[in-house]
């Protein structure tokens, strides 16, 4: 499969690489630090579960040095959706797939503005991984999922071919019936792990430790569920306890990439995450009052802090990836 990945970082630097050891046509789209240390040295990644080198030529600085891919991935940074979007209208309108495997669930909804409807899956990844260094990839963990499928909950031939080069790759991935439920599923919980570890700026075993920033958890996530199900979002009520205990079984040093991010100086997701909780739930007149207290205590660093130790270094690095 000839595979495109816009945003070399954690997602896409992992799950491209992983493609392309199992034989598919991948190219990466990178830029600044990363792009220049790739060019010069191939894109490295580091898991438990083997390491990988890309070699340098795999990677290009921009969407419209692409050659007529089959798929292309999404995994920049939210706030560079709707750029990366209007860039590969002229690749999904010649017949390529576009699934996105960013966070949030406002993602695809930006993507349709500007390209034809049919050529957007739906995915998620699970994942955790990140730029250690320009050229540089490290899996925690052993956990690399994808989800994707159809808005019209049918098995189409590309989803099934995607799914077919994923486990040839070592992926585990599965095709969902109901996407936008598993989008939102994904949702409850990445608010939840991203809100409380960066407010309270500790890893999940700390939160989950404390009877207070517990019950902060849950009723971040609960808040969550009550938004999805008033958007007609087929969620269980109780999904917040579900993913709760969920929580309980991560390692205790797990935190999340808007917490890294925030010790890094870099520019948050945060509008997209509890910010756009509370924005939907007051245009559905659903109270989220500690989605948006997460979302003020946060405001001052959204847009980066370049004081931070390292931040401006990291930030050139992660720009273009999760």
């Amino acid at each position: 499969m000839r595979i495109a990945i816009i945003g070399a970082g954690g997602v896409g630097g992992y799950f491209g690489a992983r493609l392309a050891a199992a034989g598919d046509d991948v190219t990466f789209v990178a830029r600044g630090r990363h792009l220049a240390a790739i060019r010069k040295q191939g894109l490295t990644v580091r898991s438990p579960l083997g390491d990988l080198r890309v070699p340098s030529e795999a990677v290009v600085p921009a969407v419209s040095d692409l050659e007529a891919p089959d798929l292309v991935m999404v995994a920049v940074k939210l706030w560079d959706t709707e750029d990366v979007a209007r860039q590969l209208a002229p690749l999904a309108e010649s017949g390529a797939a576009v699934v996105s495997f960013q966070n949030g669930v406002q993602k695809d909804t930006e993507l349709r503005r500007h390209l034809p409807a049919g050529s957007v899956l739906g995915g998620v990844g699970y994942i955790s991984a990140f730029i250690e260094e320009p050229g540089v990839v490290v899996h925690n963990g052993t956990l690399q999922r994808l989800v994707f499928g159809e808005y019209d909950r049918k098995e189409s031939p590309r989803a099934r071919h995607f799914l077919d080069r994923c486990l040839a790759a070592g992926v585990d991935a599965e095709i969902s019936g109901d996407i936008e439920r598993t989008i939102w599923e994904k949702f409850v919980f990445l608010v939840g792990l991203s809100g409380t570890t960066s407010a309270v700026r500790q890893p999940i075993g700390v939160v989950r430790g404390n009877s207070g920033s517990r019950e902060l958890l849950r009723e971040v996530m609960h808040e969550v569920v009550a938004v999805g199900r008033a958007k007609g979002v087929d969620l269980d009520p109780g999904f917040a306890d579900d993913r709760l205990a969920f929580c309980d079984t991560l390692p205790a040093t797990m935190t999340s990439s808007m917490h890294n991010d925030l010790l890094r100086g870099n520019r948050l997701e945060l509008s997209w995450l509890s910010g756009a909780v509370a924005d939907l739930g007051a245009e559905l007149g659903v109270a989220t009052p500690r989605n948006r207290a997460i979302a003020d205590i946060l405001a001052p660093y959204a847009l980066g802090d370049p004081a931070a130790t390292g931040g401006a270094e990291v930030s050139a690095a992660g720009a273009a990836s999760r």
